[in-house]
């Protein structure tokens, strides 16, 4: 895949079949189609094979994909297989969800440390043991704890400074939920969040399915 520009939907769409592959794994599933696989997740067949096709072969015609062969390989393409150190700022109700959640922690992304401004907020102790900390603090915990992924969950007038302190940091990729258009370098990866868009994709699907009945 060198050199090669991989498209941002096909790498959401990895991550999906590593987790409908998971489960299969659990069932006792040892091989499966491109056709099933598109079947369960409502993808077409030949968009799996081209997915797939841009990492290399993981099949074989007429016998298809085993299971935990092709679970391994897309882990080894989304990094799933190392630990990724993450910090969170903003200690909100949003950031301390994504604190608390267990689930990150299951997929190798451990959080690390969770940081804030209000006096209110700094020394909160969370269910998993962290305790909000100061953001003057941010860039020697954030290098004490070799944070590869910043998290900014913070009213969208400040995510742009706290983009910065990540960035003088040494943070190697950035995910915002904040609603603002963050001003980073092109090589630093940068995952935007926006709900609402995720909400306003919903309704429309809602909208065309009701108006084909």
């Amino acid at each position: 895949m060198e050199n090669r520009k991989i498209p941002k939907p096909t790498i959401k769409r990895l991550a999906v079949y590593y987790r409908c592959l998971e489960n299969l794994i659990k069932s006792g599933k040892e091989t499966i189609s491109s056709q099933e696989l598109g079947n369960r997740l409502n993808i077409k067949a030949s968009q799996v094979r081209k997915d797939l096709s841009y990492f290399g072969e993981f099949g074989k015609r007429g016998i298809g994909y085993q299971t935990r062969h092709l679970q391994d390989g897309i882990a080894e393409i989304l990094g799933i297989k190392r630990i990724w150190n993450v910090c969170i700022v903003g200690a909100g109700n949003l950031g301390m969800a994504l604190a608390n959640y267990p689930g990150l922690s299951k997929s190798g992304y451990q959080i690390k440390a969770i940081f804030d401004v209000s006096s209110e907020k700094i020394g909160k102790k969370l269910q998993n043991g962290l305790v909000v900390e100061d953001l003057k603090n941010f860039e020697r915990i954030a290098k004490k704890e070799k944070i590869h992924i910043g998290v900014i969950t913070v009213p969208a007038n400040n995510a742009q400074q706290v983009a910065d302190l990540m960035i003088g940091s040494g943070i190697e990729g950035i995910m915002n939920f904040a609603p603002a258009k963050l001003n980073i370098p092109e090589n630093l990866p940068l995952e935007e969040i926006d709900i609402s868009l995720t909400f306003r994709a919903l309704s429309f699907q809602i909208t065309m399915q009701k108006s084909r009945q």
